[in-house]
């Protein structure tokens, strides 16, 4: 059975975990496995962990995970300072070239990045390098739209946000860049608001004036693992909740404290008071879907904005009217209650196994 770099990696740390747990159980004396069934179970796995590290570059132990980390992170921080680096180059002896030689060096910058990145991906096993010259091609290409618009005066397009979101998700599921899906979504989700917004009569770049321009994007996104299975990709699906239900939340909490920047023609507080009560429903409602179906990203998500919605608007009823240590005690009280709900939540899922209902 074929299997993904994620898949081989858990695999390796229930290994790691089985070896541990029998060893405790050794000298709990509750089983007692026989010297040769213990030779035979080392020889498979040995093997088995050595045709992963071999396909798939896992991390064996704790200290690879950590030295894994440390390239993960070093690999970020040298996209970010070789794309700064091509940026203040470009700037910096610009007006040297002629306007041929100037779209020539955008367009060879971008094409040649991006085949660039896919030579490093059939070559490197690990996928950090891969990932490095991904989002340095990601960031050429963005730089080119934008330089290529003001060489030739072009009017500013949302559809560059098309583009924009498009190579980013074929970079992303190209090279299993979790950062380029997150890249591509914060376009895509721009593009829809855009889009949404000139349907709406306001030029593109207003689209931040009316929050609600954000709701489809947020309900498009949030739905895509739904509908689109995401098994393959480690940690992709997680990225689609989470940015489908920031997209759906903050612009609820926005218009729950500033009506008047809302499409409905009714008093400002009737639409707060509307938006409240809806920011309340969802985030009830994100808890529960993600207990059951074990979403901890959802869960969280909709907990940290229940919490947010609620102490606002206790901050609206009593932040003028109580004294300030009976509010923080009231604010206290609240959390303390919130955490008995949530041990109800968590005693309940222990009751069911730990598994989904």
């Amino acid at each position: 059975m074929t299997l993904t770099r994620d898949q081989a990696q858990q695999r390796a740390d229930d290994i790691q975990a089985f070896y541990r747990e029998v060893e405790r159980l050794h000298r709990e004396r509750a089983l007692l496995l026989e010297p040769e069934q213990l030779d035979r179970l080392a020889e498979h796995h040995q093997g088995l962990l050595g045709e992963y590290r071999k396909a798939y570059d896992i991390d064996q132990d704790n200290q690879a995970k950590r030295l894994s980390l440390g390239m993960r992170i070093t690999s970020l921080l040298g996209a970010l300072a070789l794309a700064a680096s091509l940026l203040f180059l470009f700037y910096q002896f610009w007006g040297l070239f002629s306007e041929t030689a100037q779209v020539a060096i955008l367009v060879g910058a971008s094409l040649g990045s991006l085949l660039a990145t896919f030579w490093v991906r059939s070559r490197d096993d690990s996928g950090y390098f891969t990932k490095l010259a991904a989002m340095l091609a990601f960031a050429c290409f963005v730089l080119n739209l934008v330089m290529l618009g003001q060489i030739f005066n072009i009017t500013p397009s949302d559809k560059a946000l098309l583009a924009w979101a498009a190579l980013g998700l074929l970079l992303a599921y190209s090279c299993d860049a979790r950062l380029l899906l997150a890249a591509g979504l914060i376009a895509l989700l721009a593009f829809i608001a855009a889009r949404v917004g000139t349907w709406g009569g306001l030029y593109w770049l207003d689209m931040g004036e009316r929050p609600e321009h954000f709701l489809p994007a947020g309900l498009l996104i949030f739905s895509v693992p739904l509908l689109v299975s995401q098994q393959r990709y480690s940690g992709f699906a997680t990225i689609y909740r989470v940015f489908g239900l920031l997209a759906l939340f903050l612009p609820i909490l926005v218009l729950a404290n500033w009506g008047r920047a809302s499409y409905l023609r009714l008093d400002s507080n009737v639409i707060e008071g509307g938006y409240q009560v809806l920011g309340f429903l969802l985030a009830a409602i994100a808890i529960w879907l993600g207990n059951r179906r074990d979403w901890p990203d959802v869960v969280n998500t909709g907990l940290t904005f229940f919490v947010i919605f609620l102490y606002t608007k206790l901050f609206d009823w009593w932040w003028e009217s109580m004294p300030k240590y009976l509010f923080f005690l009231v604010l206290g009280l609240t959390a303390v209650l919130l955490l008995l709900i949530l041990r109800r939540l968590r005693l309940n899922h222990g009751r069911n196994g730990g598994q989904p209902a």
